[in-house]
């Protein structure tokens, strides 16, 4: 192995190779602006990540005006409103008749396919399953990305700016020095355990259900294969919950609001767990964070792709601008237009969260004052309304 790197000369250089980094280098080829994207991932292992995806109507549009596809409108599931099930009955919100918006059941994983695909007809330059990166004077006007590429060969980037959208164990964030790094962080005292079935549908659209036993979650995935999940200890053994098990917890707790599921045979599961993480400013020099490198929310309100996909829709308008002028401080007013939408919902998801899910420990006077809170919400057109707007999405500032 050559400890000589090659050099490749780029006008951004993006760390992560997901949906936020692939969407970044095809808004900024829409512009004219050359760009790499490198991920230590292959595109195999990301295609075979199982991530479920809400896409907000602001994201549906992004995906299909700026020509990444159209398959979201053709295969993704349209969901008009939503079921909260609770008080012993199941209650729809409307998203179309409140907010005049609906959302669309997406996985995330379909949205990484047709944005590699898109990338890989258009001949970009993107490198998957590299290693060995790290990102340097990120203070200059010539920040590098060092890595060694798929077949172990020393490679640099030098560019003008570089873009970390490399998750929520981000190498970019980690190397902003502390003193420049304002986070906050707070960890939920419940996790959800997730599975994965082969079944049909148990409902039209999504369930948010309330029980004395505690949250759950019934999604969708295709017409034979269902996402559910229940509030489970953070701590929870997967290996506990045989297959009976979990259909019988998951059953008790729907059964408890008057729906049935439909059960099938359970392929993967997992125990996820709860946390919220906002870095304030989402810039340091050159460098400038996105999606879960900078920001994480709790899964609930289904606000985290669409939260990265909004991120880089306003950080393609500030480089082309920072470009086009040679002037930096445009790239200021990123932090506040992406913050602004952040810090709305992480109030949401923690919303969604606490009216929702039982605290441990909690009591009768906890699950009735939450049944007492899902109530007012279904009650009053304002409180639909303000769940609508925002479970479909705020316009981007």
């Amino acid at each position: 192995m050559t400890n000589t790197p090659q050099v490749t000369t780029t006008q951004v250089g993006i760390v992560g190779g997901g949906p936020a980094g692939l969407m970044l280098a095809h808004l900024l080829a829409r512009a004219g602006i050359d760009s790499v994207v490198i991920d230590n991932r292959s595109r195999l292992e990301i295609e075979q990540t199982v991530r479920a995806g809400i896409l907000e109507r602001d994201s549906v549009r992004l995906l299909t005006e700026t020509g990444v596809s159209d398959r979201v409108l053709t295969e993704g599931d349209q969901h008009e409103g939503t079921f909260f099930g609770f008080g012993g009955d199941l209650h729809h919100i409307s998203f179309e008749e409140l907010a005049g918006a609906s959302v669309w059941l997406y996985p995330q994983t379909d949205v990484f396919i047709d944005l590699a695909n898109a990338h890989s007809s258009a001949g970009s330059d993107i490198r998957f399953g590299v290693t060995d990166t790290s990102v340097h004077d990120l203070t200059g006007d010539q920040p590098r990305i060092r890595f060694r590429d798929a077949e172990g060969r020393a490679q640099e980037l030098r560019c003008r700016y570089v873009v970390g959208a490399d998750g929520s164990h981000s190498m970019c964030r980690r190397s902003i020095p502390e003193g420049r790094r304002g986070q906050f962080f707070k960890e939920y005292p419940f996790a959800w355990f997730g599975i994965l079935c082969e079944a049909p549908k148990s409902a039209p659209e999504l369930i948010y259900n309330h029980s004395e036993r505690g949250f759950a979650l019934i999604s969708q995935r295709t017409e034979t294969m269902q996402r559910m999940y229940f509030q489970c200890d953070p701590d929870e053994d997967v290996d506990a919950w045989s297959q009976d098990r979990i259909w019988s917890e998951l059953q008790a707790r729907v059964g408890a609001n008057g729906h049935e599921l439909r059960e099938g045979p359970i392929t993967d599961k997992a125990v996820l767990r709860f946390r919220s993480f906002v870095l304030e400013p989402m810039r340091y020099g050159s460098l400038l964070l996105a999606g879960d490198a900078a920001h994480t929310v709790p899964p609930t309100g289904a606000k985290g792709l669409n939260l990265a996909l909004q991120d880089v829709k306003v950080l393609a308008e500030v480089l082309e601008r920072a470009l086009a002028g040679s002037d930096d401080s445009v790239l200021d007013t990123y932090t506040e237009r992406a913050l602004a939408r952040v810090w709305k919902a992480q109030h949401f998801s923690y919303w969604m969260t606490s009216m929702l899910h039982l605290p441990p420990g909690g009591d009768e006077f906890d699950l009735r004052r939450q049944v007492g809170e899902l109530r007012s919400v279904i009650d009053s057109a304002a409180g639909s309304t303000y769940l609508a707007e925002a479970y479909t999405g705020w316009p981007t500032g």
